[in-house]
């Protein structure tokens, strides 16, 4: 009986000692679970409540990065529209002092008028947006006391804002009907500019356009020409013919074979060499503007025609989404149908208006002041044009 009762007390012992450690791990576990409860209630009550939700979080944890981003363009904004004037400047400067006597040298009189007419309606209207775009205020809120209604109040101007108004950071007040901040034009995009800087992207982009499609073969040529005399200088001035023929287009056909025939090289000016690079420049340039501010262009046409801007697709497209829980469908109270929402950023309201207001360079302003947007009384069909 003695080895039996042995080894019951063995197998107890080892009972109770797993049954402590299985005890000691647990108290470990609770005594872990609890600051990690608390650390993790912590990290929650940073936004987890009515007021702030894990966005706002977000833009706290980036809120350095903005700060960043938001000095380096208030203090490059007059950087940023040099290069948009020497650029221009400089597809210009090739454009009348390479390609236009090139024009006038090879086109009919029917083409020589159109490119001449074009060009220079193209440049007028470039010229003209971009500075009234630069130039003119956005519109801000009024800081005095007013009987504007408003919808929200700015924390950081401590005035209330109109519908449509935003705070800018980097100009560091609101605007009215704001759509974005545009460092190319160190100028906020606003109710009172915004048709101009359209109307300055759409121009700048058909006016790349146009350089881009007819110099297509220009460039083409200039690059078949930079490459074959980079060839021939790295050449010798003179090619050896020994028994093996006639070298076509180089020796003359009266070239005896097995004669050493001496060929100099055609005469490649530097008034040459800087005609084709600068023909590549402007190509290249012109082309690669197109399609970024051609896509830019675009995407401002889309939100034109449904009634928005930049900031407000970002705020419709959540209130879209919160509604569609519920099973109802969202409105912009703004848009007043596709046509007359290009009428009503245009300024259209008869139809000569098409071609003084749109075609040609205008400074008429927008409609209503940007504080209320209630002046639209009809929405189906408000201008008959």
């Amino acid at each position: 009986m003695r080895p039996c009762s042995t080894v019951m007390h063995l197998l107890l012992r080892c009972m109770r000692r797993c049954c402590r450690h299985r005890h000691s791990r647990s108290r470990m576990a609770r005594r872990l679970r609890q600051p990690v409860n608390y650390i993790r209630l912590i990290f929650k009550s940073l936004y987890f409540n009515s007021l702030t939700n894990s966005e706002v979080l977000l833009d706290c944890i980036l809120e350095p990065v903005f700060w960043m981003v938001e000095v380096v363009t208030r203090w490059f904004g007059m950087v940023f529209v040099f290069l948009v004037v020497a650029l221009t400047s400089s597809v210009v400067f090739i454009g009348y002092f390479c390609l236009l006597p090139l024009v006038l040298q090879t086109y009919s009189p029917g083409w020589m008028v159109w490119h001449i007419c074009y060009g220079h309606w193209n440049l007028i209207m470039i010229v003209f947006h971009y500075y009234k775009a630069t130039k003119t205020p956005p519109g801000y809120p009024p800081k005095t006391k007013n009987d504007v209604p408003f919808v929200s109040f700015c924390k950081k101007c401590v005035i209330p804002k109109p519908a449509r108004s935003h705070h800018c950071g980097i100009c560091k007040t609101c605007i009215l009907k704001m759509d974005h901040h545009c460092p190319w034009l160190n100028n906020c995009v606003g109710h009172y500019n915004h048709r101009y800087f359209f109307s300055f992207c759409l121009c700048l982009t058909l006016g790349c356009m146009y350089c881009s499609i007819s110099g297509h073969r220009l460039f083409i040529d200039a690059y078949n020409a930079i490459d074959q005399f980079r060839h021939l200088e790295a050449e010798k001035q003179g090619v050896p013919v020994t028994g093996i023929g006639l070298l076509i287009g180089i020796v003359p056909s009266e070239g005896i074979a097995g004669k050493v025939v001496q060929v100099s090289q055609p005469p490649y000016t530097y008034k040459d060499r800087m005609f084709h690079k600068s023909v590549m420049y402007m190509w290249v340039l012109t082309s690669t503007v197109a399609v970024t501010l051609g896509a830019l262009t675009l995407w401002h046409a889309v939100l034109i025609t449904c009634g928005e801007t930049s900031i407000e697709r970002h705020i419709n497209n959540k209130e879209a989404k919160r509604l569609a829980k519920r099973g109802k469908v969202y409105r912009n109270p703004f848009s007043y149908g596709k046509l007359n929402n290009w009428k009503v950023f245009f300024g259209v309201e008869k139809r000569s208006h098409w071609l003084t207001r749109v075609l040609l360079p205008s400074g008429h302003s927008p409609y209503g002041d940007g504080l209320t947007w209630d002046i639209y009384p009809l929405k189906k069909d408000m201008m008959q044009v």
